[in-house]
């Protein structure tokens, strides 16, 4: 099992670490919507490494059979591989970097509020809520926290769902009926 979760678990990691990479220096070009879409179309792509990890450990360790409760935890190992690697990247990238991000992103966002038409209160609101949000980004761990609920349901609906699909039993497979 070992070696299944750590091989698909580092492929879905690297496409994840490799995407923010080449899309991260672009960031102010592609805007943080379409940055949005971008990341999570990849988290996507990448998590299906879970389905493929779950399938070969089912087939090559199971035999050809997985409980739920051993393809959620093989899903699941590899989902926080992958989360792992991506925090990893986003960790170096933003403290080395980018570490005008966070100031970016709240400026993004109020300007977002201002241009919605909402009332001074809100406004008022938003920007506070922006500079305790910019503070609380400088504490690494936190900005682990932050960065880490980004892939993590991801990863963990493909784990749920891959776990449901490949822990059924197969028709061809049915054990015949002792009379």
């Amino acid at each position: 099992m070992k070696k299944i979760v750590l091989t698909f678990g580092f492929i879905a990691g690297g496409v994840l670490s490799v995407m923010m990479l080449i899309t991260m220096p672009f960031q102010d070009k592609i805007g943080f919507e379409n940055g949005a879409v971008i990341g999570y179309a990849t988290m996507v792509l990448a998590f299906l490494m879970v389905y493929f990890g779950v399938r070969s450990y089912r087939d090559n360790v199971g035999g050809g059979r997985v409980s739920f409760g051993r393809a959620l935890a093989v899903g699941t190992l590899i989902t926080m591989i992958a989360t792992a690697c991506y925090v990893t990247t986003w960790e170096v990238l933003y403290f080395n970097f980018m570490p005008d991000f966070a100031d970016k992103y709240a400026a993004t966002a109020i300007d977002r509020v201002k241009k919605s038409g909402a009332s001074a209160e809100t406004i008022a609101a938003t920007e506070k809520q922006m500079e305790q949000f910019k503070v609380a980004y400088k504490n690494p761990l936190i900005n682990i926290a932050y960065t880490s609920i980004e892939p993590l349901p991801v990863g963990l609906l493909f784990a749920l769902v891959t776990a449901g699909v490949l822990s059924r039993k197969r028709r061809g497979n049915a054990e015949p009926a002792v009379t």
